[in-house]
């Protein structure tokens, strides 16, 4: 039962049972997935050694599978299972060697239900390493760069073997331990891989899960993807690149014409007329000539430490109710902690339509009025009442520069959130 290229199955030596020999001629061990005996490809299949009290991992994926990745034939010839403890948590993951006539050895691995695709990075300069030295030692993130990418260091993982069956180039060894420092570019993942005295380096990329399901004959819903990969790529909407920049323009300018219109002054038509609080009720008159834009009043009060309250009603030419409407004029101000702290304002505002032209009534009165604390208190002694016509507001404008802006951040947020789970994933820590 010497390997040759006609030889297409076996018997175990071990237990007889029939093998498909799937794997080419560089298959160096064959695990039967029946008696976990490791068979010898090079010694007529003599059986070496057993394996036992091997928990078969959770994998969709079986030993010969045929699927297609990248425009390649791939044949599942192996399958491996490892697990890393660290910190009272547990990860577990599986990786399926693949062969192609054509193409090679390659590894499918499934890990939290995500699909990557690993190869061999073959003739590498030397100076593509990271070792665990250097990410013990350095004091920035550690990055190499190769054939145009920049990786930077994600994580360090210290696993074992813990299941083996199939054909492999090597004599995979239930329990080693491999220590594995992967450092990731936007696009591709590279894995330094250390079992023992042998150092390999693989490229990994994320696979689209339904689509890599189905090449391999298996609904999408057999294998159910948790959380985000580290690998996972940003997946937008068709229109997401359009929506984001029309909603940052529209929102620029929404902005610009909301402050535009919060900037014009309009035309004083009532210079600021101080009436004393204590002779309050009192009324003030002013002429509206241009109904087409905003009227607004304005009160400033003298308060300091203390607050009034003050009722408004506007009448029209004809003498007919325009509004009723009240408004609290408060200012606190102290030191405290060795630090002077300020709060409220003296003045406040209202706007509205004018229904027509003429001469407006306003009516003010101080119905409520109080003070806080002990120090520097001064109640309102007067108010000083002024009055705008032709003025613009920006209010609705700055709405919808609000709702355009929600957009342009959710949609940029989302693409940068999804960044920031991708690299959760790192062990880096800057302090």
């Amino acid at each position: 039962m010497t390997r040759t290229a006609s030889l297409q199955a076996i018997n175990c030596t071990a237990c007889g049972a029939g093998l498909d020999l799937l794997g080419g001629g560089r298959v160096t061990t064959h695990i039967c997935p029946y008696c976990a005996t490791e068979l010898d490809a090079r010694d007529d299949y003599r059986a070496l050694r057993k394996f036992s009290d091997m928990p078969r991992p959770d994998t969709p994926f079986s030993l010969g599978q045929t699927g297609k990745i990248m425009g390649v034939d791939w044949t599942i010839i192996g399958t491996l299972g490892h697990r890393e403890d660290w910190g009272g948590k547990s990860w577990t993951w599986v990786e399926h060697q693949l062969y192609s006539p054509t193409h090679g050895y390659a590894w499918l691995t499934v890990e939290d239900g995500h699909l990557t695709y690993a190869r061999r990075v073959r003739g590498a300069p030397q100076a593509l390493w990271i070792s665990e030295r250097w990410v013990e030692t350095a004091e920035n993130v550690p990055h190499v760069s190769h054939r145009g990418e920049t990786f930077k260091y994600l994580q360090t993982t210290k696993s074992r073997l813990t299941f083996a069956e199939g054909e492999f180039t090597w004599a995979p060894n239930v329990g080693e331990a491999t220590t594995t420092i992967s450092a990731m570019s936007p696009g591709a993942m590279l894995d330094f891989s250390e079992t023992g005295s042998e150092r390999e380096i693989y490229r990994s990329t994320y696979l689209p899960h339904g689509a890599t399901m189905k090449a391999f004959g298996l609904a999408p819903k057999d294998l159910v993807p948790r959380g985000v990969h580290a690998l996972q790529p940003y997946k937008a909407g068709e229109n997401t690149d359009f929506l984001a920049f029309a909603s940052t323009v529209a929102a620029a300018a929404c902005l610009v014409i909301a402050i535009t219109f919060s900037a014009l002054p309009g035309f004083q038509i009532l210079a600021p007329t101080t009436l004393s609080t204590a002779s309050l009720p009192q009324e003030v008159s002013f002429d509206i000539t241009d109904d087409s834009k905003l009227a607004g009043i304005r009160l400033n009060s003298n308060v300091s430490n203390a607050w009034s309250y003050y009722e408004m009603e506007l009448t029209d030419p004809e003498d007919a109710p325009v509004f009723e409407a009240g408004r609290t004029v408060e200012y606190y101000y102290g030191r405290e902690d060795g630090e002077n702290w300020s709060e409220g304002s003296r003045t406040t505002a209202l706007y509205f339509r004018p229904p027509g032209t003429g001469t407006y009534t306003l009516s003010i009165d101080q119905p409520e009025t109080g003070t806080w604390g002990t120090t520097n208190i001064r109640p309102a002694t007067d108010v000083t009442v002024s009055a705008r016509q032709g003025m613009s507001s920006g209010f609705w404008m700055y709405v919808l520069f609000a709702g355009f802006a929600a957009i342009a951040v959710l949609t940029y947020g989302r693409r940068h959130y999804h960044r920031m789970r991708r690299w959760k994933h790192s062990d880096w820590d800057d302090d």
